[in-house]
């Protein structure tokens, strides 16, 4: 009987090697770099994508969703792949595109103004996103950039919740994980995933997270857990992305076509929920 146990333990793991395997091979990250002219600057991005939906996209066998990933403040583009992994095994072409440059102003906090002075920095990334989508058409032409799923974490959160509110018919789900400054849409055009972190030092300011009677109407669902704030991001523990990256592909399991969207097995890293409790339509903070 042990015998048996160990042998089909090891066979487990020879089946989770090759997942993991095929898993690596199967999703396609390509870094590009284009140049703004209009506002000499560079703009960079992170492609990822998997090779067979790639393959059936530019045989005009489907288009792909796009998922655009924006970064937190001092985080860099490509330290989010454990959520553009996700996206495209999901199908997605994740896009996460570099908002800052080490010529840029540093974030800045000045209380009275729109969004405490951060409106400057959503008009860049919103520019920034618009220039990149523009040239992703010609690289890219049969990809769905007219319905858009944005994500994104602290003041990335906020400029993909500020795209959605200048850009409401483009969009069609946001995920944020613990922005801080701009409200929530709650007019219910669109689902809305929301991570909130434990964190005594970032706080969302006040009027950003509805109440839940009002996310129960508009269709928001905000989970609370136990994460700091900033451990969302490729640098947090183990334990936080993957059960954040649980949380967020039964979201979208339940928001999108099941045979349309689902992914071979051999691409999913699921989590658990245990440390993210999910509020139906609750107050994160």
């Amino acid at each position: 009987m042990k015998r048996g146990i160990y042998i089909l333990g090891s066979l487990c793991l020879v089946f989770a090697a090759a997942y993991f395997t095929a898993s690596k091979w199967a999703i396609r990250h390509e870094t590009l770099t284009f140049y703004d002219a209009a506002r000499s600057r560079p703009v960079e991005v992170d492609i990822a994508v998997r090779r067979d939906r790639e393959m059936q996209s530019a045989a005009g066998m489907l288009k792909l969703p796009i998922a655009i990933l924006n970064h937190g403040n001092t985080v860099k583009f490509t330290e989010y792949s454990f959520l553009a992994n996700l996206f495209a095994a999901r199908g997605y072409m994740a896009v996460s595109i570099q908002h800052d440059l080490d010529t840029d102003a540093p974030l800045v906090t000045n209380v009275g103004e729109p969004y405490v002075g951060r409106l400057p920095v959503y008009q860049r990334g919103i520019a920034n996103i618009n220039f990149a989508i523009d040239r992703l058409k010609t690289i890219q032409p049969n990809s769905d950039y007219d319905h858009l799923t944005m994500v994104g974490h602290s003041n990335g959160g906020d400029i993909s919740m500020y795209f959605a509110k200048i850009n409401p018919d483009r969009i069609t789900k946001v995920v944020t994980l613990d922005n801080l400054r701009v409200p929530f849409m709650i007019d219910g055009r669109f689902k809305i995933l929301s991570f909130r972190s434990t964190d005594p030092v970032f706080k969302a300011d006040p009027g950003v997270v509805p109440d839940t009677e009002i996310c129960e109407k508009a269709g928001i669902t905000v989970v609370k857990t136990e994460f700091q704030h900033v451990e969302m991001s490729d640098r947090g523990p183990a334990k936080v992305k993957t059960n954040i990256q649980g949380v967020l592909d039964k979201f979208l399991q339940d928001s999108e076509p099941a045979p349309a969207q689902a992914p071979p097995p051999s691409v999913m890293q699921t989590g658990r929920w245990a440390d993210a409790k999910t509020v139906a339509h609750g107050h994160g903070h």
